[in-house]
């Protein structure tokens, strides 16, 4: 490991410890085993430079924004669950504004984004030579996809749905683009924070590789997914499309449930291993509350009735903890860490549902059943699905990307888009003779800021 001290223009002192930049071709546990002799250093190599973007504790582990997950309907808690939490997890869970302080969601996202300016502003006194430019681009461009990820996490989280009319003023994060804490926080409108995004992503798109060295490194086609999500959470059908496209001609693969080299047995506690051939780059998503882990929520009844039984994702996906069903976990190898990063199945999803936006109702079915056929009992005949118009065809849709993307931070977005376009959907929490709503026009939807951000930068609170 490296400590390298940064100096701050007020003579503030910061250390932060990271992982050596190496080759990425060794397993991921001997890339975050291996260490260095090097002693206390001032960054300021495009080798140092790499090595911050590769410190996975500060990019990629255990960072994404989480309260959103913790706010959906995927999950449940029994009252002796909820009775075991603390009173701010009590009051997250029934939607309650909660105060709440450091750590959190906020401040582990600004620490990639801070992280992410600072090898911004290294690179500008980097010379960007013929024999360091494949080096030079791929630093460069994965400090712009960190940037954007997590600002749209983020907005996805603090700031209501985007649409036309309103999110021109409506509040959504601070778009930090630069490392000098002096700088004030300024909320930005929602509109002005997926534009940045999309200004950071698409620079990115250009600069980085086709592949990366490891999945823990952004790429090509990690930028071109998250595009993908972004302009889908925009409503942008046509370009969304176009990203997913992009992005599936890096990866198109999927695991076949039935029997891969990326799976145990599907009964198994965790049966998908980490950095499968769906996984286009990795994260994770934070502890926000400890409300969803897996040792407290059930399973929404309801979700877990509509898998078909011979949906192999239900074996793989669940277990019993009667009379109910705990999530299992995916992608990370742990039934108590959440995956949040990008991966192929949600591009075959997103497909689909952009096709079924723009009137192509056949290829919309064909790019969903591609899907479900992967995750179908091969001893049983696989039916493929059909809709019988568009609305039909994106119900079914969005109906398996909820059982696809189950517990990836992505479900409070998708209910906040839904509900812009008028679906209506009422959450609901029940503890005891208790019930608690969430309305679809609720302005929770901006989930609360931390308060001692609020206190400290003067911003509006949601």
């Amino acid at each position: 490991m490296i400590e390298i001290v940064i100096m701050k223009k007020n003579n503030i002192a910061i250390s932060i410890v990271l992982c050596t930049a190496m080759l990425l071709t060794l397993s991921c546990k001997k890339y975050l085993e291996v260490k260095s002799n090097a002693k206390l250093v001032i960054p300021h190599t495009l080798s140092d430079v790499q090595g911050l973007l590769d410190d996975a504790n500060l990019m990629n582990l255990r960072l994404t924004p989480s309260f959103g997950e913790a706010s959906s309907d995927d999950f449940f808690l029994t009252v002796n669950s909820y009775n075991a939490l603390s009173v701010r997890a009590q009051e997250a869970y029934t939607w309650k504004p909660t105060p709440y302080r450091h750590a959190n969601d906020w401040s582990l996202a600004y620490t990639s984004v801070f992280n992410s300016n600072l090898c911004l502003e290294l690179l500008e006194s980097i010379d960007r030579t013929p024999a360091n430019s494949s080096q030079w681009d791929n630093a460069k461009g994965s400090a712009l996809f960190y940037r954007s990820f997590y600002f749209l996490m983020l907005t996805n989280q603090h700031g209501l749905a985007f649409d036309e009319k309103n999110s021109g003023n409506d509040l959504g994060i601070a778009l930090r683009t630069s490392s000098n804490f002096n700088v004030p926080s300024v909320r930005s409108s929602v509109s002005d924070c997926y534009q940045k995004i999309i200004e950071d992503a698409t620079l990115a798109l250009t600069l980085l590789p086709d592949y990366p060295q490891h999945v823990m490194r952004p790429s090509k086609g990690a930028a071109a997914a998250l595009l993908s999500r972004c302009f889908l959470y925009r409503h942008e059908y046509e370009t969304s499309l176009k990203y997913t496209l992009e992005a599936l001609k890096f990866n198109s693969k999927l695991m076949d449930y039935n029997g891969d080299s990326d799976l145990l047995a599907l009964s198994s506690t965790v049966p998908i291993k980490k950095f499968n051939k769906e996984t286009i780059w990795y994260a994770e998503l934070s502890s926000n509350f400890g409300v969803n882990n897996t040792t407290n929520s059930r399973v929404d009844t309801a979700l877990y009735a509509s898998y078909n039984i011979n949906d192999l994702r239900r074996t793989a996906f669940f277990r019993a903890s009667a009379p109910y069903q705990q999530f299992k976990g995916n992608y990370t190898a742990s039934g108590t860490i959440y995956f949040s990063g990008l991966a192929t199945d949600e591009l075959y999803l997103n497909s689909a549902e952009c096709k079924a936006w723009l009137n192509d109702l056949s290829g919309a079915m064909e790019t969903l059943n591609i899907l479900l056929k992967s995750r179908w009992r091969n001893t049983v005949p696989f039916s493929p699905v059909t809709a019988t118009d568009k609305s039909d065809a994106i119900r079914k849709i969005r109906e398996e990307r909820r059982k696809e993307l189950l517990m990836r931070g992505l479900r409070f977005a998708d209910l906040k888009r839904y509900n812009k376009e008028g679906a209506n959907i009422i959450l609901r929490r029940v503890l005891g003779s208790q019930v608690f709503t969430l309305a679809p026009d609720s302005r929770y939807y901006a989930l609360p800021l931390p308060t001692d951000i609020i206190e400290s930068s003067g911003m509006p609170q949601n």
